[in-house]
């Protein structure tokens, strides 16, 4: 740019210095003093022209030197990103071939569970034949008993003597033959179980996302290990209260004037007194049994804890079954359920329930009576309740409570568990999906779940 700025103004140099007889002719037609300030306006347009060039000049200059910096910033971050993509890659290409291994081992092991299972059914068709055999043997023996009895005022001829003994003989082979293959048909179907839980472990970890369940570990709060919610002793209570007084249910607190909501204490028939979480609306009382909201308590707990209650009456809890049953036992109660999604969604729907003892496992009645929130209760109906300790379920081959977490009326494992674990986002990966809060409606949509609230009232 400063050699284009020399050139022309050497330029100019040059056409100022003309010939003097050029000069002395045009001096002849136009006044000196003029001439000389036109000249000097000449030059100084040139050095204002020179000096804004030069400006330029600079301005370009360091425009690129900052261009040429933040086109090194860029490359070094596409090196980064690079590394990093390439890094994704083989951890990528590292989970595809363990998954492609899982793969074949799954494959290989059903092919070894047919195999045994038509070992199996062999064997039984050759234990089916071999009680006929053994049947068909004793019916030999009972008329050589019969026989037998005739002669016994005579002496036995020695052929029947020889024949009996064999025959014995030949019982005794085939019972221990049958002892044998029964002893084979168990050691096969362990075989088999031991075949489907390796099947199941396999299709859990195919189904595993690690980078899911660490978002999920570290967005979901820890649980609390839960206080157990006790019964109410004579220290615990107002000693100048008579606990006879105390209400039977939260309908009873209503119809004594109390229109706030809150814990309080109460006394079923044949019960000893415990306190609830009355819900108190302007239409009356709810005795609040099951509540979901920010999972700061565990619900995967055993039989003893579910029966006898857990949890904190003001946040979340679980009343237990034994009181939920003294409450029951005592008329015709409906069953209310409402649930929040992680949209704000709020649905309801109410049952007519009644709930067994003890003696049954506190097994569940369940008549759908409105709502609107789709039906997936009523497959449980006529379910005991599970834990993780006792499995009382539907499902032949595995523990619903173990699998999908907390204590429940499952089915086959079923459509709904409102006391699985509580998580903040849906996992993607079905096993920790089904160990979640869900409200399944036969082939509707799955529904996982904010908020859960369940209480009892009386129906009339």
């Amino acid at each position: 740019m400063k050699v284009a700025s020399l050139i022309f103004l050497g330029s100019l140099c040059a056409i100022n210095a003309a010939p003097q007889t050029v000069t002395e002719v045009s001096a002849l037609n136009t006044p000196q003093p003029t001439e000389a300030r036109s000249r000097f306006a000449m030059l100084d347009d040139v050095r204002l022209l020179a000096n804004g060039l030069l400006q330029l000049g600079q301005s370009l200059r360091e425009f690129v030197h900052k261009t040429k910096g933040q086109i090194n910033d860029i490359f070094q971050k596409l090196n980064i990103f690079d590394r990093s993509f390439y890094q994704l890659s083989v951890v990528t290409s590292e989970i595809k071939e363990e998954e492609e291994k899982l793969k074949e081992t799954t494959t290989f092991l059903k092919a070894n569970n047919e195999e045994i299972r038509n070992l199996s059914l062999e064997i039984n068709s050759k234990i089916n034949s071999i009680l006929q055999e053994r049947s068909n043997l004793q019916s030999k023996v009972g008329s050589l008993e019969e026989k037998l009895k005739d002669l016994s005022q005579s002496m036995m001829p020695l052929e029947q003597l020889q024949e009996i003994t064999t025959l014995k003989d030949v019982i005794d082979s085939q019972e221990k033959t049958i002892k044998d293959l029964l002893m084979s048909v168990r050691e096969q179907h362990e075989q088999l179980n031991s075949q489907k839980i390796k099947i199941k472990s396999l299709e859990e970890k195919l189904n595993y996302d690690p980078f899911q369940e660490t978002a999920e570990k570290s967005s979901d709060p820890s649980p609390e290990a839960p206080e157990l919610l006790e019964y109410l002793t004579s220290n615990s209570t107002d000693s100048t209260m008579d606990t006879n007084d105390f209400p039977t249910d939260c309908s009873e607190v209503f119809n004594r004037g109390q229109r706030n909501s809150g814990v309080y204490p109460i006394k079923p028939n044949q019960s000893e007194p415990f306190n609830v979480y009355c819900d108190i609306s302007s239409d009356g009382a709810d005795t609040v049994i099951q509540r979901r909201v920010d999972g700061s308590v565990d619900f995967d707990q055993n039989w003893d804890k579910y029966e006898l209650g857990f949890g904190n009456l003001e946040k979340e809890f679980w009343l237990g079954l034994a009181k939920i049953y003294s409450i029951a036992r005592q008329g015709d109660y409906i069953l209310n359920i409402q649930l929040e999604d992680w949209k704000e969604e709020k649905r309801f729907i109410e049952y007519l329930f009644t709930l067994d003892g003890p003696t049954s496992h506190y097994t569940i009645h369940l008549t759908h009576l409105s709502g609107n929130l789709p039906d997936a209760m009523s497959n449980h109906t006529g379910m005991m309740f599970s834990t993780k300790d006792k499995d009382n379920d539907n499902h032949e081959d595995s523990n619903c409570a173990r699998n999908y977490s907390g204590g429940w009326w499952f089915n086959a494992c079923g459509d709904s568990n409102l006391n699985g674990r509580y998580t903040c986002t849906r996992s993607r990966s079905r096993s920790l999906r089904r160990k979640g809060i869900y409200w399944r409606p036969g082939r509707g949509s799955t529904y996982t779940l904010k908020f859960t609230k369940i209480s009892i009232r009386p129906s009339s």
